[in-house]
């Protein structure tokens, strides 16, 4: 192996995942180790999985394989919600060295130089595949009670937007999700560990600041009388005007009157809600589990515009849940043009094993999932248009994410509109104001504003 080893990553799933492999990036690096590109020879590569379908388990065993074709000799460390779920199947996996459930990731690092110094393998008779060790797996079931698992970052993430990471774990048990048996029951970071890294994401130049959790609307219910997402947010927002805050995904009926109060109170909370609305049906609702009718979302939603007319609404949307005809569909596509949202995360339910759905009749079929899927990602693309058409005309502050051609940046707006315009330089990473002139696909176009 190298003097300075060389470690990749690949990551798969939702924003939660992304933040845990910045952390884990930021403390190897800090340890001296090289990050290099997953498509480049390294000596470790890390994978953290996702297994909210079975494409993502799919697509997790894959980038394993392809990991081992890059570097055979490589030492493979599996991470993640596949890992915690199924390490059987991932040990079968002729090549892999390490799986690392969810419930042992604060010490994915010490586990990993421990693999590396052979520290794992002393005093134990191993089955050997393709010249390695079987693997070691250290994979836990979680248990009421635990805390918050902090994983620190050591060093500031080079990109625009920050991830903050509050909370952890489900309670819900929504009957399709394998979730809450991947990431185990709610915890939440303590304020305190919460206000030292904003503090820290602040003085790193961040402009945009996310928080995340995987029920992020059930912070702090393991914490103290009173403390929730909005008495968060009630420490958070004051910290700086320089610094706007998003919010990551919400029970839509965990929006309450005290969290608008809040957005429409501090300009640096921006008018951007993600209520994952999943069916528009109730009897399908139901069978999922999910804790609202269509009545109560609208009615929720509803009153949200009432007191912030403008604010972009986005959802997750499932197709082809079990039992979902096609006139369930029809209704399904109704009540979201009725909805109106901004933009739509659409995808195909996939059985998980050892989740109720997973053994209800009336399983759908693949190519019946696709067409439905197409349709509802139509509709998705015709909202968001409209939504986007009634701000041309507008200067909206834009987030300088990244340049994608000569002349050409994109950004984020504080209402979540992708937006691209024309400029010999743009600070990445900063907040500029950009006059709306087109719609064009899933953009706005415009200009920098120019004070005459």
């Amino acid at each position: 192996m190298r003097e300075i080893p060389r470690i990749a990553f690949y990551t798969l799933g939702c924003k939660v995942n992304q933040n845990e492999t910045e952390a884990f990036s930021g403390q190897f690096r800090e340890k001296g180790y090289e990050i290099v590109d997953f498509t480049a020879e390294a000596d470790v590569y890390i994978i953290n999985t996702c297994t909210v379908t079975h494409l993502a388990d799919r697509k997790s065993r894959q980038m394993i394989r392809r990991a081992l074709k890059v570097n055979p000799q490589a030492q493979i460390v599996v991470t993640g919600c596949y890992a915690q779920t199924d390490a059987e199947a991932i040990r079968k996996i002729a090549g892999v060295s390490l799986i690392v459930g969810t419930n042992e990731k604060s010490r994915l690092v010490e586990l990993v130089e421990d693999l590396l110094k052979g520290k794992l393998l002393k005093g134990k008779e191993q089955e050997t595949t393709i010249n390695k060790p079987a693997p070691q797996i250290f994979v836990r079931k979680y248990q009421q009670g635990q805390e918050f698992e902090e994983i620190k970052l050591e060093k500031s993430i080079e990109r625009s937007r920050a991830y903050l990471k509050v909370q952890e774990g489900c309670d819900q048990f929504c009957s399709y999700c394998i979730i809450p048996y991947a990431r185990g029951p709610v915890r939440s970071r303590s304020l305190e560990s919460t206000l030292a890294e904003a503090e820290r994401l602040i003085k790193a130049g961040f402009r945009e600041i996310v928080l995340l959790g995987i029920h992020l609307g059930a912070y702090g219910r393991d914490l103290g009388e009173g403390e929730n997402l909005v008495y968060l947010l009630k420490h958070l927002l004051p910290l700086t005007e320089q610094v706007r805050w998003r919010l990551g995904s919400l029970e839509p009926v965990e929006v309450s009157p005290e969290l608008l109060d809040l957005m429409l109170g501090y300009r640096n909370f921006c008018p951007h809600l993600h209520l994952p609305l999943q069916s528009g049906h109730d009897k399908i609702l139901k069978a999922m589990n999910r804790p609202y009718t269509t009545e109560q979302y609208l009615e929720i939603i509803t009153d949200i515009r009432k007191k912030i007319p403008d604010i972009a609404l986005t959802t997750d949307i499932m197709v082809g849940f079990p039992g979902e005809t096609d006139e369930h569909f029809q209704e399904y596509l109704k009540f979201v043009e009725k909805v109106a949202f901004s933009r739509l995360h659409v995808f195909k339910y996939s059985p998980r094993r050892g989740t109720p759905a997973a053994s209800f009749s009336g399983q759908i079929s693949p190519a019946v999932k696709e067409a439905r899927s197409r349709k509802m990602i139509r509709l998705g693309e015709k909202l968001a248009k409209l939504y986007a058409q009634k701000f041309l005309g507008q200067t909206l502050d834009v987030l300088v994410e990244e340049k994608v051609a000569e002349h050409t940046w994109e950004g984020s707006s504080a209402n979540y509109l992708k937006v691209r315009f024309n400029s010999d330089e743009a600070p990445r990473g900063q907040i500029i104001p950009i006059y709306l002139k087109k719609v064009e696909k899933n953009y706005c176009f415009g200009d920098v504003f120019q004070l005459q």
